[in-house]
Protein backbone atom coordinates (compact mmCIF):
# COMPACT_ATOMS: atom_id res chain seq x y z
CA UNK A 1 0.00 0.00 0.00
CA UNK A 2 1.22 3.33 -1.25
CA UNK A 3 2.23 5.54 2.28
CA UNK A 4 -0.19 8.89 2.46
CA UNK A 5 1.07 12.53 3.67
CA UNK A 6 -1.44 14.44 5.87
CA UNK A 7 0.37 17.75 7.03
CA UNK A 8 -0.28 21.24 7.54
CA UNK A 9 -0.37 23.56 10.61
CA UNK A 10 -2.35 22.56 13.85
CA UNK A 11 -4.85 25.53 13.69
CA UNK A 12 -6.33 27.52 10.57
CA UNK A 13 -4.41 31.25 11.54
CA UNK A 14 -4.92 32.93 8.41
CA UNK A 15 -4.87 32.84 4.86
CA UNK A 16 -1.55 33.98 4.16
CA UNK A 17 -0.60 30.83 6.39
CA UNK A 18 -2.42 28.29 4.47
CA UNK A 19 -1.46 29.44 1.27
CA UNK A 20 2.33 29.38 2.14
CA UNK A 21 1.73 25.54 3.17
CA UNK A 22 -0.29 24.62 0.86
CA UNK A 23 2.19 25.80 -2.22
CA UNK A 24 5.09 23.80 -0.48
CA UNK A 25 2.73 20.39 -0.91
CA UNK A 26 1.62 20.85 -3.94
CA UNK A 27 5.37 21.38 -4.92
CA UNK A 28 6.32 18.24 -2.99
CA UNK A 29 3.68 16.56 -4.85
CA UNK A 30 4.72 16.86 -8.01
CA UNK A 31 8.35 16.63 -7.74
CA UNK A 32 8.25 13.35 -5.38
CA UNK A 33 4.92 12.15 -6.76
CA UNK A 34 3.47 11.83 -2.99
CA UNK A 35 0.05 11.35 -2.35
CA UNK A 36 -0.84 14.49 -0.11
CA UNK A 37 -3.89 15.70 2.42
CA UNK A 38 -3.63 19.08 3.75
CA UNK A 39 -5.11 19.36 6.90
CA UNK A 40 -5.73 22.28 9.53
CA UNK A 41 -8.73 22.63 11.96
CA UNK A 42 -11.12 25.14 12.36
CA UNK A 43 -11.36 24.77 16.03
CA UNK A 44 -9.26 23.44 18.54
CA UNK A 45 -11.89 22.63 21.06
CA UNK A 46 -9.51 20.70 23.89
CA UNK A 47 -6.56 23.72 24.20
CA UNK A 48 -4.96 23.77 27.53
CA UNK A 49 -6.52 27.12 28.38
CA UNK A 50 -9.86 28.72 27.80
CA UNK A 51 -7.40 32.11 26.68
CA UNK A 52 -5.96 29.64 23.94
CA UNK A 53 -6.37 30.57 20.41
CA UNK A 54 -9.12 28.43 18.90
CA UNK A 55 -9.29 29.21 15.72
CA UNK A 56 -11.97 30.88 13.36
CA UNK A 57 -14.35 28.94 14.16
CA UNK A 58 -16.96 26.23 11.72
CA UNK A 59 -18.35 27.95 9.29
CA UNK A 60 -15.38 31.13 8.38
CA UNK A 61 -12.93 27.67 8.86
CA UNK A 62 -14.66 25.62 6.44
CA UNK A 63 -14.60 28.24 4.12
CA UNK A 64 -10.95 29.20 4.37
CA UNK A 65 -10.40 25.24 3.56
CA UNK A 66 -12.71 25.15 0.64
CA UNK A 67 -10.71 28.10 -0.59
CA UNK A 68 -7.53 26.16 -0.29
CA UNK A 69 -9.01 22.85 -1.99
CA UNK A 70 -10.67 25.28 -4.97
CA UNK A 71 -6.95 26.90 -5.19
CA UNK A 72 -4.50 24.09 -5.23
CA UNK A 73 -6.37 21.33 -5.57
CA UNK A 74 -5.29 19.60 -2.42
CA UNK A 75 -7.90 17.09 -0.83
CA UNK A 76 -8.84 17.93 2.76
CA UNK A 77 -8.67 16.21 6.31
CA UNK A 78 -10.19 18.20 9.62
CA UNK A 79 -11.26 17.34 12.72
CA UNK A 80 -14.23 17.36 14.33
CA UNK A 81 -15.67 17.77 18.15
CA UNK A 82 -19.40 17.46 18.18
CA UNK A 83 -21.71 15.37 15.83
CA UNK A 84 -23.54 18.99 14.45
CA UNK A 85 -20.31 19.40 12.32
CA UNK A 86 -20.24 15.97 10.57
CA UNK A 87 -22.17 17.22 7.79
CA UNK A 88 -21.46 20.80 7.07
CA UNK A 89 -17.50 19.78 7.43
CA UNK A 90 -18.39 16.37 5.44
CA UNK A 91 -19.28 18.56 2.25
CA UNK A 92 -15.71 20.45 1.84
CA UNK A 93 -13.37 18.07 3.35
CA UNK A 94 -12.21 14.79 2.18
CA UNK A 95 -11.79 12.86 5.28
CA UNK A 96 -13.08 13.60 8.66
CA UNK A 97 -10.96 13.05 11.73
CA UNK A 98 -12.18 12.39 15.20
CA UNK A 99 -10.01 13.62 17.88
CA UNK A 100 -7.83 11.12 20.17
CA UNK A 101 -9.75 12.28 23.59
CA UNK A 102 -13.50 11.88 21.45
CA UNK A 103 -12.44 8.85 19.97
CA UNK A 104 -14.83 6.83 21.93
CA UNK A 105 -17.69 8.76 21.02
CA UNK A 106 -20.37 7.19 19.39
CA UNK A 107 -22.66 9.97 18.51
CA UNK A 108 -19.64 11.56 17.12
CA UNK A 109 -18.14 8.44 15.17
CA UNK A 110 -21.84 7.70 13.93
CA UNK A 111 -22.03 11.27 12.71
CA UNK A 112 -18.90 11.58 10.60
CA UNK A 113 -19.42 7.77 9.28
CA UNK A 114 -22.87 8.57 8.07
CA UNK A 115 -21.58 11.83 6.17
CA UNK A 116 -19.70 8.75 3.45
CA UNK A 117 -16.76 10.48 4.04
CA UNK A 118 -13.30 8.24 5.13
CA UNK A 119 -13.24 8.49 8.86
CA UNK A 120 -9.46 9.08 10.73
CA UNK A 121 -9.67 8.17 14.24
CA UNK A 122 -6.76 8.90 16.46
CA UNK A 123 -6.14 6.60 19.17
CA UNK A 124 -6.61 7.55 22.80
CA UNK A 125 -3.62 8.36 24.79
CA UNK A 126 -5.66 5.82 27.55
CA UNK A 127 -6.22 3.18 25.13
CA UNK A 128 -4.55 0.01 23.08
CA UNK A 129 -3.81 -0.39 19.47
CA UNK A 130 -5.96 -3.69 20.11
CA UNK A 131 -8.63 -1.28 22.18
CA UNK A 132 -9.02 0.30 18.34
CA UNK A 133 -11.44 -2.18 17.21
CA UNK A 134 -14.55 -1.18 18.83
CA UNK A 135 -14.55 2.64 17.23
CA UNK A 136 -13.71 0.90 13.47
CA UNK A 137 -16.82 -1.70 14.42
CA UNK A 138 -18.73 1.77 14.81
CA UNK A 139 -17.93 3.61 12.38
CA UNK A 140 -18.24 1.04 9.64
CA UNK A 141 -21.82 -0.56 11.22
CA UNK A 142 -22.99 3.40 11.04
CA UNK A 143 -21.83 3.19 6.94
CA UNK A 144 -18.22 3.87 6.64
CA UNK A 145 -16.88 2.79 2.95
CA UNK A 146 -13.25 3.08 4.91
CA UNK A 147 -11.75 3.97 8.23
CA UNK A 148 -8.02 4.53 9.18
CA UNK A 149 -6.63 4.74 12.66
CA UNK A 150 -3.48 6.99 13.74
CA UNK A 151 -1.46 6.28 16.86
CA UNK A 152 -0.18 9.48 18.22
CA UNK A 153 1.16 8.14 21.61
CA UNK A 154 0.25 7.09 25.12
CA UNK A 155 0.15 8.78 28.47
CA UNK A 156 3.45 8.19 30.31
CA UNK A 157 2.99 9.52 34.22
CA UNK A 158 2.30 13.77 33.78
CA UNK A 159 3.17 15.90 30.96
CA UNK A 160 5.13 13.39 29.13
CA UNK A 161 3.96 10.72 25.85
CA UNK A 162 5.90 7.36 25.12
CA UNK A 163 5.18 5.67 22.16
CA UNK A 164 4.31 2.19 21.66
CA UNK A 165 5.10 1.31 18.13
CA UNK A 166 3.40 -2.48 18.39
CA UNK A 167 0.21 -0.64 18.40
CA UNK A 168 0.77 0.27 14.76
CA UNK A 169 0.47 -3.47 13.99
CA UNK A 170 -2.07 -4.27 16.13
CA UNK A 171 -4.31 -1.49 14.70
CA UNK A 172 -3.48 -2.74 11.12
CA UNK A 173 -6.02 -5.87 12.73
CA UNK A 174 -8.78 -3.55 11.80
CA UNK A 175 -8.22 -1.61 8.87
CA UNK A 176 -4.72 -1.73 6.70
CA UNK A 177 -4.46 2.31 6.67
CA UNK A 178 -2.99 3.08 9.84
CA UNK A 179 -1.16 5.88 10.18
CA UNK A 180 1.86 7.74 12.31
CA UNK A 181 1.13 11.06 14.05
CA UNK A 182 4.94 11.81 14.27
CA UNK A 183 3.96 15.13 15.75
CA UNK A 184 1.67 15.29 18.05
CA UNK A 185 3.93 12.06 19.53
CA UNK A 186 6.06 14.45 20.92
CA UNK A 187 3.97 16.70 22.64
CA UNK A 188 4.26 17.41 26.47
CA UNK A 189 0.87 18.06 27.46
CA UNK A 190 0.21 20.85 29.68
CA UNK A 191 4.04 21.06 30.10
CA UNK A 192 4.70 24.68 29.22
CA UNK A 193 3.10 26.97 31.75
CA UNK A 194 -0.58 26.57 30.62
CA UNK A 195 0.29 25.13 26.99
CA UNK A 196 1.12 21.96 25.81
CA UNK A 197 5.17 21.59 25.08
CA UNK A 198 7.07 19.63 22.86
CA UNK A 199 10.16 18.01 21.18
CA UNK A 200 10.09 18.30 17.23
CA UNK A 201 14.16 17.31 17.17
CA UNK A 202 12.53 13.43 17.61
CA UNK A 203 9.87 13.65 14.68
CA UNK A 204 12.33 12.81 12.12
CA UNK A 205 13.21 9.31 14.18
CA UNK A 206 9.10 9.17 15.37
CA UNK A 207 8.41 8.78 11.38
CA UNK A 208 11.18 6.37 10.84
CA UNK A 209 10.61 3.92 13.44
CA UNK A 210 6.47 3.98 12.19
CA UNK A 211 8.19 3.09 9.09
CA UNK A 212 9.99 -0.38 10.35
CA UNK A 213 6.97 -1.03 12.36
CA UNK A 214 4.54 -1.04 9.07
CA UNK A 215 3.01 2.25 9.43
CA UNK A 216 0.96 3.06 6.14
CA UNK A 217 0.71 7.04 6.72
CA UNK A 218 2.28 9.57 8.32
CA UNK A 219 0.84 12.96 9.70
CA UNK A 220 2.78 15.91 10.41
CA UNK A 221 1.70 19.44 11.55
CA UNK A 222 3.99 21.97 9.61
CA UNK A 223 4.19 25.86 9.78
CA UNK A 224 6.48 28.11 8.35
CA UNK A 225 7.49 29.66 11.56
CA UNK A 226 6.54 27.31 14.81
CA UNK A 227 7.87 29.58 17.51
CA UNK A 228 5.53 31.92 16.55
CA UNK A 229 2.33 29.30 15.93
CA UNK A 230 -0.55 29.56 18.06
CA UNK A 231 -1.03 26.26 18.66
CA UNK A 232 1.31 23.35 19.03
CA UNK A 233 4.12 25.30 18.08
CA UNK A 234 6.96 23.21 20.37
CA UNK A 235 5.82 19.64 18.34
CA UNK A 236 5.68 21.34 15.20
CA UNK A 237 7.96 20.48 12.38
CA UNK A 238 9.37 23.95 10.40
CA UNK A 239 8.05 23.72 7.04
CA UNK A 240 11.13 24.08 5.16
CA UNK A 241 12.17 20.88 7.25
CA UNK A 242 9.77 18.82 6.05
CA UNK A 243 10.99 17.88 2.39
CA UNK A 244 14.07 16.46 4.33
CA UNK A 245 11.59 13.95 6.37
CA UNK A 246 9.41 13.17 3.39
CA UNK A 247 12.27 11.70 1.45
CA UNK A 248 13.71 9.68 4.43
CA UNK A 249 10.46 7.77 4.53
CA UNK A 250 9.82 7.38 0.45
Amino acid sequence: MKPIFIAGPCVIESADCLEEVARELVRLRSELGIEVYFKASFDKANRTSLSSYRGPGLERGLQMLADVKSKFGLPLLTDIHESGQAEPAGEVVDVLQIPAFLCRQTDLLVAAARTGRPVNIKKAQFLSGKDMQYPVEKCRESGATEVWLTERGNSFGYNNLVVDFRNIPDMKQWTPRVIMDCTHSVQRPGAAGGKTGGNREFVPAMALAAKAFGATGYFFEIHPDPERALSDGPNMLRLGDFEGVVKSLI
